[in-house]
């Protein structure tokens, strides 16, 4: 007869996401693995089945996260330029309280690409999520009359999705706080009135 499981199986997904988010896909062992979770090789592999497994996991919680920090933001009060502001500014302020480890989903996607598995379903839903949610910010900004007319939604979705992207690697490479700043008030400055 098979024993419980005595550990809190969330916890550990919670654990594993950190060790690939600090070390990245390829350069996170097994070892890496039961050290951040505390389990044991076979807890890992009889739980999650596999390392690649137990990263779609990671990064599923993590962008489930992410996505609804996001969405909160972006249905917050104000007008939708200070949503979208708000949004660029999370971007910078999360990078360099999370020790400039980027975004996950931006380090997997350079270290990965978009892979045609259960990895590359995830990312794929993360972007159509993030799309979506900045159109929408975008379409409400020019009947609130802060972004400026005639902007097509899916394009400058497309465009906040790059320039946070882009803030996060910012933040890898080191980038000061001020530049961060510096670089999202240019963005929004191309779509604000």
């Amino acid at each position: 007869m098979a024993r419980p499981r005595e550990f809190d199986e969330t916890a550990a997904v919670e654990k594993a996401m950190h060790a690939f988010w600090e070390r990245g896909y390829e350069a996170t062992s097994t070892q890496h693995l039961c050290e951040a979770t505390g389990l044991g090789r076979s807890s890992v592999y009889n739980t999650f089945t596999s390392k690649r497994a137990l990263f779609r996991r990671s990064l599923t919680h993590y962008t489930g996260t992410q996505l609804d920090k996001r969405q909160a933001i972006l249905d917050g009060p104000g007008t939708a330029a200070e949503r979208l502001a708000a949004v660029l500014d999370s971007a910078v302020d999360d990078d360099l309280e999370e020790h400039r480890r980027g975004c996950l989903v931006v380090n997997t996607l350079a270290e990965l690409g978009l892979p045609d598995d259960e990895v590359g379903a995830a990312l794929r839903a993360d972007t159509d999520r993030n799309l979506a949610m900045f159109a929408e910010c975008v379409r409400e900004g020019v009947l609130d009359g802060s972004l400026r007319d005639g902007l097509d939604p899916a394009a400058v979705a497309e465009y906040l999705l790059s320039t946070t992207s882009g803030l996060r690697v910012m933040a890898r490479r080191g980038s000061s706080r001020d530049s961060m700043h510096a670089v999202a008030d240019i963005a929004l400055s191309a779509i604000t009135r």
